[in-house]
């Protein structure tokens, strides 16, 4: 029986038979709640198998969850809003979303979070940071593939763009940019993750028009989400540090370790402009 559901590609079904099996030999169950544990179970593998396949095509190789979001460490994050598009339904409107703040608040986390909502809700999703997909619109341009890739862009029912102006972009990347937006315009869900204001991006694209047009499209119908605090990175960075320089120290020397800690701690501040609390 194993052989031939498996041959139905019925594979949910022929690996939980057996302890389905257990499961009714040991407390009598009617044919028809039998059968429906299996059918459960091959229904639960395929969405399994579906999820794990729709991460992959979304480029998602480490999945967060905004159940793992430290909300306490910058309570000035809007929770609500962002949990509200972690349901997917800006997705169903065709609307947009842009999350812009400082380094190290958790924009990245907060945003493939999102994604993984959006594809646990049976939508397309693909991730991208801004450089990488300059980068592959000229590998498209030079394979004589990009018309399929523009496609592939058009239709995804929400295209994650990271670090949008961190890096200088080709002299094309505004172009094709504005093709994207265009063609996705009240047709398909973008989100965007930046750390510089929309009055900046005509520079680092390195075309006014076009980043204008594309600011008129996706503003359009974009909610604006100012993600401010301190880099919870650092944070992370400078507790591992006061750890490791206390973690063989008597008391004295646990004493300096700290202060060295705190030393390196104001010297972020100085450098980034943010507070590092130890």
């Amino acid at each position: 029986l194993t052989t031939r559901l498996r041959h139905l590609r019925l594979s949910g079904m022929a690996e939980a038979l057996p302890l389905r099996v257990e499961q009714a030999t040991a407390a009598p169950l009617a044919h028809i709640d039998f059968l429906d544990l299996l059918v459960q179970d091959e229904l639960t593998r395929r969405a399994d198998r579906l999820f794990v396949r729709r991460l992959k095509q979304a480029g998602i190789a480490q999945v967060t969850e905004l159940s793992t979001f430290d909300w306490a460490f910058n309570p000035k994050i809007p929770r609500a809003k962002i949990v509200d598009l972690a349901t997917a339904r800006f997705i169903r409107a065709h609307h947009g979303a842009l999350l812009i703040g400082p380094p190290g608040v958790g924009k990245s986390h907060v945003a493939v979070a999102i994604a993984v909502g959006a594809i646990r809700a049976g939508y397309h999703a693909f991730v991208r940071s801004t450089f990488d997909l300059a980068q592959d619109f000229a590998e498209a341009d030079a394979a004589g593939e990009r018309r399929a890739f523009v496609q592939r862009l058009t239709h995804v029912d929400l295209l994650i763009l990271e670090d949008f102006g961190m890096k200088r972009l080709g002299p094309t990347a505004a172009e094709d940019l504005l093709e994207i937006f265009v063609r996705r315009h009240d047709t398909a869900s973008t989100l965007i993750t930046t750390n510089r204001p929309t009055q900046d991006w005509g520079q680092f694209l390195g075309d006014i028009p076009a980043t204008t047009a594309i600011l008129d499209r996706f503003l359009a119908h974009a909610e604006i989400i100012q993600m401010q605090g301190k880099s919870y990175r650092l944070h992370q960075r400078a507790q591992c540090l006061g750890h490791a320089l206390a973690g063989h120290a008597g008391e004295q020397q646990h004493r300096r370790a700290r202060g060295a800690a705190q030393l390196f701690a104001q010297l972020l501040d100085l450098v980034l402009g943010q507070r590092v609390d130890l």
